[in-house]
């Protein structure tokens, strides 16, 4: 017999159910997830304080190669959330990490932001202004013609041309967006009749490399996002469970849309403080909250 821990949405936890639940961790979005502008989502703090009070591992993933991991982390801890440099995972050192297995000590021209040039020099490339080996880019707010003038050169001269993530557009502070990365890449691409090859989600490179970095295995990962182009596409493809939350890109109305669905839609990260939706999810149940 159980012992009662408490009784919530009217159904009754028992000691025994927890430790039926199987071992799993999560992936989890920044942007519309854990926090939207200046400000963390409701729930979102209290939710990675139950990940880490329970010991379940968890790893921030970002398509944002402007910053580092640890720049990243002194965000999070300044909006008040208790995490250390090795939960955050950015499209940029997943670049750096993937570069560095297929070319050892190689060298790229860059066009991107300190982030993804300091990963670059930690995973052993050179970074120079000719005769690279890859043409790498990342977000940047000052991109200038001349250097995508200077990118499509080597590219039509060899070099090949990859993309930390192929995100359109990025949301800003104000409702506002501006150009991603995805719409730098698209205009080389044009250029130079040759097509990138993306590292960030929702390319399997990122998706992999993270789920290997909690040592977990593909039935064990959840992920928890807010865009159906790339987290759920990407963790979906991968056989990770997907959990949408509606509390940033994505809108309920337009799920339709898609040829493909999350295994279970949340209207925001406040909803996972939920003990039995939560051990639901842990089961690996289906289960749709909107």
């Amino acid at each position: 017999m159980g012992v009662n821990l408490g009784i919530h949405g009217g159904v009754v936890l028992t000691t025994c159910k927890r430790k039926l639940m199987k071992r799993k961790g999560f992936l989890i979005d920044m942007d519309g997830v854990i926090y939207k502008g200046k400000e963390p989502i409701p729930g979102a703090i209290q939710f990675i304080n139950k990940l880490k009070s329970e010991n379940i591992p968890f790893l921030f993933l970002t398509n944002n190669s402007q910053k580092t991991g640890r720049d990243v982390c002194y965000k999070l801890k300044r909006l008040g959330f208790d995490v250390e440099v090795k939960d955050i995972f950015t499209c940029g050192l997943a670049t750096a990490r993937y570069l560095a297995n297929t070319k050892p000590n190689g060298s790229a021209y860059v066009i991107g932001e300190g982030g993804l040039i300091t990963e670059l020099h930690q995973h052993g490339y050179s970074i120079v202004d000719d005769n690279p080996d890859y043409v790498v880019i990342g977000e940047g707010r000052t991109i200038m013609l001349e250097s995508v003038d200077k990118a499509v050169n080597m590219v039509m001269n060899g070099a090949k041309l990859i993309a930390t993530n192929l995100d359109p557009n990025c949301p800003v502070d104000g409702g506002k967006y501006r150009a991603g990365c995805g719409a730098f890449v698209a205009m080389i691409e044009f250029a130079t009749g040759k097509k990138a090859f993306s590292v960030g989600k929702p390319s399997p490179i990122m998706m992999r490399m993270a789920r290997k970095t909690l040592q977990l295995t593909t039935d064990e990962t959840i992920m928890i996002g807010d865009t159906m182009e790339t987290d759920i596409l990407g963790a979906g493809t991968m056989g990770f469970t997907t959990i949408l939350t509606l509390s940033g890109v994505a809108k309920k109305e337009n799920l339709n849309d898609y040829g493909y669905s999350p295994d279970y839609i949340i209207n925001s990260i406040n909803d996972l403080l939920n003990e039995d939706f939560f051990a639901q999810i842990m089961d690996r149940k289906k289960l749709l909250v909107a």
